[in-house]
This record gives C-alpha cells, structure tokens and sequence, in this order.
C-alpha cells in the first residue's frame, strides 16, 4: 500500500499555477500507480492556523475561520475542475485534527522530547502584545537581509525561532517592538542528529530535497519553539498558548488519513503506526526543512511511521522573472486559467512535460501555445483522431467499425519501450520523462500511419489495409492509456471510441491484443487560437503594469517614512560599531579561520559581483560565494592560498549556497584578497 500526500495549500489566498507544480505531479503518480494495481491512498486539505491567516482575516474584518472557509471552499472546487482527486481533501481546524495533534504533542512531552524555557519574544508596547511570527520583521541575524518573524524570507531563506530576529518592528501598528521574557515549550530537536542523519541516508526522494536537509543536519540543530501566542490554532496541553502551525500542519496528514480510512474500511495505524505502508510527501522545495528534519523527528519521538520518500518540486517563473504576487508576476488558476475556457489537460501537460520536475519551470503564454499547438495537438491529437476516423470511415458497418486483424509486432515494441520509459520514469520522479513516452509513441504511429499509406492499400489490398489499421489502433488505444494520468479529461472521453472504461483499466492491458470495435471520433483537442494567447498575455501585461504604478505610488507616499527609517538605520549601525570595537578572546577563539587553497573558480550567471569558488580546507572542499568578480577573474584566482571563517552559518546568494567567508581588505569598497607570505597548508589555523 502507498499514502500519497501533498504539502498543504495555505487557506489564506487564491491558487494559482505554483500551486499546481506540486499537486499535478502527485495527482499523475497516484493515477499511474493504480494503473499499475498499486493500492493508493491519496490525501490533501488546507492548512488553517498560523500567523498570516490570523492578520489576513483581520485586514478583511473576517474571523480567521470565516477567511479559512473562503479559501478552504476555493481549493477544495479548483483542485477538482483541474482533475485532481484526493481521496480526503480535509482542514486542520477540525475537531478530529486538534484531537490528534494534542494526542501526538502529549505523547512528546511523555517521552521527554518537549521543554520549558524562558525566552526573550518580541513585544510591542504600543499594541500590547507579545508578537509571534508574521506579526514581527526586522533584520536576520545571519545574512543581516530584512526577514519576517519565523523566516529570513528576502535573505539566506533560513528559518528563525522567535527571539532571535534583530531590531523587531511591530507589522501592525509600525512601532518598534521590545524584547520581554515570557515562558514557551522546545522540542529537543538537537537529539535528533544521528538519527536524522540515518534516516536521510535511507530516505528516496529527489536530490534537491535530500542534499539540502543531509547538509542543514551535518552542520547544526537548535531545539525548536513550538508554541505561539496566539488564539486561533491547536491548543498547546495546559497552557494559553497554541502550537506553532509547523508542527500542526504536517499532523495532517495523519488525521486526514484517518478519515480517509474510514471510508475505505481500512485501519488508518496499519499507515502511521505499524508502517505497512509506502508514504510518500509531495512539495514544493521552500519547505524541505520542514517536511525532512522537523517533522520525522517529531514521528520519531511520538513513535510514529516514518515517511518514505520526499519529492521537491523546482521552483516556478513567470516570463523568465521570479514569481511574485506583489509585482504581478503570477497565473491565478481561476481567475486567468479556468475561467478561459482552456481544456485543463493542457496547463497539466504543461507542468509535467516543461522540463524536469527538480528544475524551475518557467510559464510563458507564448511558449505554453506553442507547446499544446505544436505538440500535443498537432502530434498526439492528430494521430488519435485521423487513425480512429480513418478506421471508421473505411471499415465500418452502421454505427460502428470492426477491425479484427493481426498486430504488427514493431508495434508491439514500441508499445512496451513506451510502457518501460513510463515504469523508469515514475521510479525517478521524472514526469517529464514519463510524457515524453507517451509522446514518443504518437511519433512512432504518426510515421508508421504515414509509411504505410493505408488509404493506398485499401483500394487494392484490403486485407493488408486492416493489418495496418490494427497495428495503429493498438497504438492509439495505448496512448489512450498511458497518457490518461497526464491527461485524463481528454483520454476519459476519447477512450469511449474504443468502447473502454478507462478509470478501470490497468497499464498491462495496453498490449493486450483484441478485435476492435470502434466509434465515430470527435476530435480530442481544439487547437488554442493565437488570439487567446495574445488576451491572456495581455492580461498579465497589465496586471504587471498595474503592479509597477501601485509600487510607485507606494513609494512616493513612503519617502518621508524611508528618510526617518534611515536616520534611525544609521544611528542604530553606528551604536552596532560602537558595540563591534571590542570582543572577548573567547569570542575570537570560537571563530575557526583557516588557510583554504581555490582549487575552483567560475562567476555566477545574472551576477556581476558573485563568484562561486571550490576551497580546499584542510579536511573537505567548501563552496564559498564571494563577491569578488568585478575586481578578479577566476583565472587570478584559482591555485590562491586564502583566509576562510569556516564556521559561518550558511546562507544562499542567487540561489547558490554559501557555507564559508574568505576573507579581504575593503580599499575604497573593492576587496583586495589576503595571502600568506609564505605557502603553507590547506586546513592550517590562523590564530
């Protein structure tokens, strides 16, 4: 048995096309695997708690229920016209999911994995309030970007626990914020590290997943606030705090489970307790920290099932620019997709079939008509409909035609090579390789249609003529097949030419050999008009522009406020240098410098200062960005000896992770590199 599950959409906006670069993939592995006779369950829902749903609701004067039934109702519509079918698509402000939450928290205290501590939170006097989460930002306190409560969300992309963010502001009232003591609960996640690192060792999944949480655990764990001052959310046992919503949202996938195995009459602890089953995560890569430390630690501790797999999606673009609500680089699923008129199998075929699914996929109206036009249409859709009408037109008797000839067995093969490149590619989270099978095969028969000239051989040969047509359509009814988990609205209806049922058919049966019995086809695709694209790129032009004129206003509204800011910027930076004059030896000895040796060098792409280099320290090679491009060329210097601060907590620059610091004199803001005098080892100490 396999539980499939995907990350939670959070119930506090609309859908739109990044949505789906988790949730299509998931929909099309669950169809294939039951294709396969694989036993599935398939569970989702809305994820109801946390900061950003509490102060949306109150922007919209709405309690943070009435705003989760909003977009709870929205996802649950959406994910259905789109073909998605979970088999429970639930919400985490159920009574049934409190209950389970509380049982599995009560069960962590049991075990001796929870703890309270007196920490130092954000507290806004003005407002009066403690400040969880998104209610605070201020500046990260490893990459010095300007970050939200929970997470350095412009900066190193890391997570933060409350307290630690510098120079806290109030996001409702604008006020500076304080720090005050109050009493929270820990989860001892820093017990965790050897069995994480077993359990990463094991775990399948794709590599942008793995490689990330394998290296955040190699190098450090902090144990993990788990309690929030807020009231909407699962309450923490025995006291007037809720659980923070990382802790609540995964749980979900155990109650959602429950209720799913309800009404398949099936023991939802076989799954989550015994661990007779296969579950696999679906999501999207800004939360495999998530899904790969916290949460299996946390079944760790309560004695849960651990998950299988974890399968990280690439990120999404919008025209080659990074996605972005705020600046109108965004397709809502609705609002410009659905209400089209656009076959949805379309925009599925898109997202599985673009490029790889670890890779970032870039949407593009222009590129997306191009792909269903001149692809899918004009190579798939062609062969199905002038195969199937071909043989109706030429063999039928009344209402239906009859084809009962032998199958080329060239035919045959290029039916299993599809079938086989679809096994490999499911093992592999590859869907893009999984459709270009299907798409292959239509390739195939769309030459063997053609080589052949079947309309010749009927006039003069009509026994070889069926030969022929039989071998197609034991293609086409293949691709019918195979493709239905990529494009099942479409295949669904098209499958009736042949008379099949296909949400019963297995994969196998698409090399099973038979007489055909075939109807009069309609064809499966419309082509999408050139004018469309033009309207729906239009939109988004303008949804863009609109975006640019309100950043405008904004920031003509806001120079007085940045003017203040600043002052108050630089009176705070010159009370940091004050403070940065003098530290203890012991400060110093815990910074570990090394000599490193620059065995690699090569600039990063869209940067003008970044250079990524390759440094020998002694006992690994370390990756360090820096921003030395403008003064040096990577030819000057690979083969250099240089100062490293080794112990730096790591940080992402363009995408690119950093996990070091050489360092360099500023002479007029250009570094100007550091070399010993004399050589010396890679891995010496600098004292």
């Amino acid at each position: 048995m396999k539980l499939v599950t995907c990350g939670l959409p959070y119930a506090n906006g609309k859908a739109h096309i990044g949505h789906l670069r988790t949730y299509v993939p998931a929909d099309v592995y669950v169809k294939y695997m039951r294709m396969f006779g694989e036993e599935v369950i398939f569970v989702c829902g809305s994820d109801c708690h946390g900061t950003p749903i509490v102060v949306n609701a109150e922007k919209e004067g709405l309690k943070p229920r009435e705003l989760v039934d909003i977009y709870h109702e929205h996802f649950n519509r959406v994910f259905k016209e789109i073909d998605i079918e979970f088999d429970y698509f639930g919400r985490t402000d159920e009574e049934y999911h409190h209950r389970r939450t509380q049982e599995i928290v009560k069960r962590l205290i049991d075990n001796g994995y929870i703890y309270p501590r007196e920490i130092e939170l954000a507290y806004c006097p003005n407002c009066d309030r403690f400040l969880p989460d998104r209610y605070v930002e201020g500046i990260c306190p490893y990459c010095g970007a300007t970050a939200r409560g929970d997470e350095c969300d412009q900066g190193c992309g890391r997570h933060l626990e409350p307290g630690e963010i510098l120079e806290p502001r109030c996001k409702i009232c604008g006020s500076r914020a304080v720090f005050r003591k109050q009493k929270h609960y820990f989860f001892k996640l820093t017990e965790f590290k050897d069995f994480l690192l077993d359990f990463l060792s094991n775990l399948r999944g794709t590599e942008n997943a793995l490689n990330y949480a394998r290296q955040w655990v190699s190098m450090e764990l902090k144990d993990w606030c788990i309690t929030r001052n807020l009231e909407w959310g699962v309450k923490f046992p025995g006291e007037d705090l809720v659980v923070y919503v990382w802790v609540d949202a995964p749980i979900g996938y155990i109650s959602f489970t429950e209720r799913a195995c309800e009404s398949k009459n099936i023991d939802w602890k076989k799954i989550w307790v015994h661990g007779d089953a296969e579950i696999i995560h679906f999501i999207g890569l800004d939360i495999v920290y998530h899904h790969c430390i916290f949460w299996p630690a946390m079944l760790r501790g309560a004695k849960y099932a651990l998950p299988s797999s974890v399968i990280a999606s690439g990120m999404v673009k919008v025209d080659g620019k990074t996605f972005s609500k705020t600046r109108g680089y965004v397709v809502w699923l609705e609002e410009d997709y659905l209400k089209s008129g656009l076959n949805t199998d379309f925009l599925r075929y898109y997202l599985v079939n673009y490029t790889s699914h670890q890779k970032d996929l870039n949407f593009s109206w222009e590129v997306f008509g191009e792909k269903i036009n001149n692809e899918l249409i004009a190579n798939l859709g062609n062969f199905l409909y002038r195969v199937t009408y071909f043989a109706w037109k030429n063999f039928r008797e009344g209402e239906k035609a009859e084809i009962d000839a032998e199958v080329d067995e060239k035919a045959l093969s290029a039916i299993k090579t599809a079938m086989d490149k679809i096994k490999n590619g499911l093992a592999n989270w590859e869907f893009k390789v999984v459709s270009d099978a299907f798409m292959e095969l239509s390739s195939f028969g769309n030459n063997y249609f053609q080589n052949a000239q079947p309309w010749d051989l009927v006039k003069k040969d009509v026994e070889e003529a069926k030969r022929v047509v039989a071998s197609c359509l034991q293609i086409a009814r293949a691709i019918v097949l195979l493709s239905y988990p990529v494009l099942p609205k479409t295949m669904k209806e098209f499958s009736k030419v042949f008379g099949m049922e296909i949400e019963k058919e297995k994969i196998d049966s698409a090399m099973a050999v038979s007489k055909f019995v075939i109807s009069k086809p309609k064809i499966p695709f419309q082509k999408i008009p050139d004018e469309k694209i033009e309207e729906l790129q239009h939109i988004m032009l303008e949804r863009i522009k609109k975006a640019e004129e309100a950043n405008k206003i904004s920031v003509n509204e806001d120079k007085e406020e940045q003017k203040k800011e600043q002052e108050k910027q630089e009176e705070q930076k010159e009370q940091k240098d004050q403070k940065a004059r003098e530290i203890s030896y012991e400060e110093f000895q815990r910074l570990d410098l090394r000599i490193g040796k620059i065995v690699k060098a090569e600039k990063i792409k869209k940067s003008r200062k970044l250079m990524r280099l390759e440094i020998d320290i002694g006992d690994e090679i370390r990756q360090v960005v820096a921003g030395i491009a403008e003064e040096y060329s990577p030819e000057d210097v690979e083969g250099k000896l240089v100062p490293v601060l080794v112990n730096l907590k790591p940080a992402k620059l363009m995408g690119v992770e950093s996990r070091g610091m050489i360092l360099a004199a500023d002479i007029n803001g250009k570094p100007v590199l550091l070399h010993p005098d004399r050589e010396v080892e890679p891995g010496s100490k600098i004292r």
